[in-house]
């Protein structure tokens, strides 16, 4: 069934693909009579894993990683997920992605602990069955799937015993602030966000068991990562920031085991991430007083009007905020004067209607929250937003659909390319 529905529509789209093996009765069968050959010795920088982006700035990149990867895989799994032998752990993440494969197949099976697999799509009372029904203890999961929670209601987790849940962890997009808090309120214990890409190939900075969480904070860079604040000129010449809240991008020093060796076919590309001794993530973001990190947003994501610099982020935490809004997508659209302003895409609780009364109150609300400059000028009601597989919005869809613009490669897109 999962071959009829994922691979059969795309086979003939796939000239490369010449064996698909069908896991029955009579495949076990052929393993177990297939002759025994010698495995192929590797070194620690040899190729192992190709994981590619989840494709919401442009078209996926083969990022490439070597064995030497699972010493990290392993390690944060203990220092950012808290793993021990006696856990059970389910990481809701597709195996296909690098999330699925870094922290559903390989930290769990060198930390020794019990993994839940689910195949099945996301259903808000299926999901909370799952983790009472097999005691799960280490949960990690995705923002998108924890606002999904949040929309179906809090009496639904209450129906389910979560008592053997000890820690909850989540990546793949910034955690808002109020999924943080709802987790506390609700499950009994905050969400753990922590912050790694593709690229890094493991997690690289988070809010680990033994810090105080602090709700929409990245958290604290993994002993042996050292990261910082760097900004970029025109010339490409890199300096660190040392004054703590200062925006800039992202970065990070080379050397950790899980970092990229290249992306596939593209080294030129590759090349251009490293500057001034430092890995350029392409993510912005800015560090406090304590050393913990705040997300801004991808430098292609960040919205440039009237001087102001306003990351995605930040107005559609604020937006989350209001009882109706159970997910928002915001976007800078071009205008006059301002040369951009915010605009966003809100997708609605149920029992809310798309109302221009309250459009104008979520207009006045993060007018309230966020001040004139960076609250939204404009709010769209949509049903639901364009995001990865993965769970990112795809914010550059929504930016394309607005402006007529080409939607380029969505091979990535939830549901298919359309």
């Amino acid at each position: 069934a999962l071959y009829q529905k994922k691979v059969a529509p795309i086979r003939d789209r796939l000239p490369t693909l010449e064996h698909v093996l069908l896991v029955d009765d009579g495949l076990a069968q052929q393993v177990a009579d297939a002759p025994v050959r010698a495995t192929e010795p590797t070194s620690p920088d040899d190729l192992a894993l190709l994981h590619f982006t989840s494709g919401t700035t442009g078209k996926p990149k083969g990022a490439m990683h070597v064995h030497a990867a699972v010493i990290a895989h392993h390690a944060t799994g203990k220092l950012a997920l808290d793993l021990h032998p006696d856990d059970i752990f389910w990481c809701t993440a597709d195996p296909g992605w690098v999330t699925g494969t870094s922290y559903g197949i390989i930290a769990p099976l060198t930390c020794g602990v019990t993994m839940v697999v689910d195949e099945a799509e996301f259903a808000a009372d299926r999901w909370y069955r799952v983790l009472a029904e097999e005691r799960v203890t280490v949960w990690y999961t995705a923002p998108t799937a924890i606002r999904m929670l949040m929309k179906a209601g809090p009496e639904l987790a209450r129906g389910h015993d979560l008592s053997r849940l000890r820690f909850a962890a989540s990546v793949g997009e910034p955690l808002n602030p109020e999924a943080v808090i709802w987790g506390a309120e609700v499950l009994g214990l905050p969400f753990h966000d922590n912050w790694w890409q593709t690229e890094t190939g493991g997690i690289m900075i988070g809010n680990v068991p033994a810090l105080d969480v602090r709700p929409g904070s990245m958290g604290k860079p993994l002993p042996g990562v050292e990261a910082g604040i760097v900004q970029v000129s025109d010339e490409g010449e890199v300096t660190e920031v040392s004054e703590p809240g200062v925006e800039g991008q992202l970065a990070l020093r080379p050397g950790w085991p899980s970092m990229f060796r290249g992306y596939l076919g593209e080294e030129a590309r590759y090349q251009k991430c490293f500057a001034g001794g430092w890995y350029l993530t392409g993510d912005l973001a800015r560090k406090d007083a304590d050393g913990y990190y705040w997300f801004v947003g991808r430098a292609d994501d960040v919205i440039k009007s009237a001087g102001h610099l306003i990351g995605p982020f930040e107005v559609e935490s604020a937006l989350l905020e209001h009882p109706a809004v159970a997910e928002a997508g915001v976007i800078g659209v071009p205008h006059p004067v301002a040369g951009a302003i915010v605009k966003a895409f809100v997708a609605l609780k149920p029992g809310h209607a798309t109302t221009d009364e309250l459009r104008s109150e979520l207009l006045g609300f993060a007018r309230k929250r966020l001040g004139p400059a960076v609250a939204p000028r404009e709010i769209a009601f949509v049903a639901d937003l364009p995001r990865t597989r993965s769970g990112k919005i795809m914010r550059r869809l929504l930016r394309a659909r607005e402006l007529g613009l080409p939607e380029g490669d969505t091979s990535t897109l939830e549901g298919g390319a359309s």
